[in-house]
């Protein structure tokens, strides 16, 4: 169990960043109690990843060959990584940290699956691309359903909530199936786990992460970025969920980071651009690209630290 202690460090790593992307909005928007998200993003995220958890795990465990301290050492170093994004406050990309761990593993055995690692790094750019065209159609017709409907605001009030909770919920589903290969995945390639094995420890360490400490990032996505009424909480969140389960059939894990951006981007420029925050953009942009670089750096300095060793002088 010892040895699981990195991959766990960075479920809860992962939690406590991530759980903003899938309830941030609604909580921001007032309209859901951060207690009640918290608890039912941690029930979804683990029914996500012991349904839905396999391909990811398969693509990620693939990367390349490694063994169980290596295994251990990516995982610190993806742990390390996004945990000081977070106290950055943040939203980064737990799938970089990850890769970037296991690529500086590969670079050390000198073997990486090329293949493979491009088309993650495809699906990194198509991510935030992808939730923005999808927030701009969701939008249009969202919005065109919902002025037909004709509601009175007690009404209106309640179809809204329900929905960011049903979407919640999906949002939470698609980050555990899709992101708990970023936590367990290297610890199969290690033989150490078995896949169901890994999708329940993986499950339950991000689910402890958003019960304890995923407040501060919900503060950044929700309402720095751009400021979210409770229909646009509703396409932003429906918009990443969509994104993050067409590359959970994929087999590809992706940043929810980085879909809930492109959905707040989308929802931006459908309300005009001069309400998107380029500043806190600019943040997050440089986040996500020094992230698997620090990543990478910090396993390879941990690797070379553990073997390190002492010569006595004469």
């Amino acid at each position: 169990m010892f040895s699981l202690l990195g991959g766990i460090f960075l479920g809860w790593s992962l939690g406590a960043n991530d759980a903003s992307n899938v309830f941030g909005t609604a909580v921001a928007s007032k309209m859901l109690k951060f207690r009640t998200a918290a608890l039912l993003a941690s029930v979804f995220v683990i029914l996500g990843a012991l349904i839905s958890g396999q391909a990811g795990i398969d693509t990620l465990s693939g990367l390349t060959r490694i063994d169980l301290e290596q295994a251990i050492i990516s995982s610190v170093a993806a742990g390390l990584a996004v945990t000081f994004m977070t106290l950055l406050r943040l939203p980064v990309s737990t799938s970089q940290a990850v890769v970037g761990g296991i690529v500086g593993i590969g670079i050390i055995n000198k073997q990486v699956n090329l293949g493979g690692l491009g088309k993650v790094m495809i699906c990194w750019i198509g991510t935030p691309i992808g939730a923005m065209v999808l927030a701009l159609f969701l939008y249009r017709l969202l919005g065109l359903i919902y002025n037909r409907l004709n509601l009175n605001m007690f009404k209106s009030d309640i179809v809204l909530r329900l929905c960011l909770i049903i979407t919640g919920s999906y949002g939470a589903y698609a980050l555990g199936a899709n992101n708990v290969a970023n936590v367990t995945a290297v610890f199969v390639g290690a033989g150490l786990l078995n896949v169901f094995s890994a999708a329940m420890i993986g499950g339950a360490s991000i689910a402890l992460g958003i019960l304890t400490f995923s407040r501060p990032v919900m503060e950044t996505v929700g309402e720095k970025l751009v400021k979210l009424d409770p229909f646009s909480a509703l396409v932003v969140v429906l918009s990443l969920s969509v994104t993050m389960h067409i590359y959970t059939l994929v087999g590809v894990p992706v940043s929810s980071s980085q879909a809930v951006v492109g959905g707040v981007l989308g929802v931006g420029i459908v309300k005009g651009v001069n309400t998107v925050k380029a500043k806190t953009l600019l943040h997050i942009l440089l986040g996500w690209l020094f992230t698997p670089v620090v990543s990478c750096l910090l396993a390879l300095a941990i690797y070379f630290a553990v073997h390190l060793q002492y010569i006595p002088s004469g």
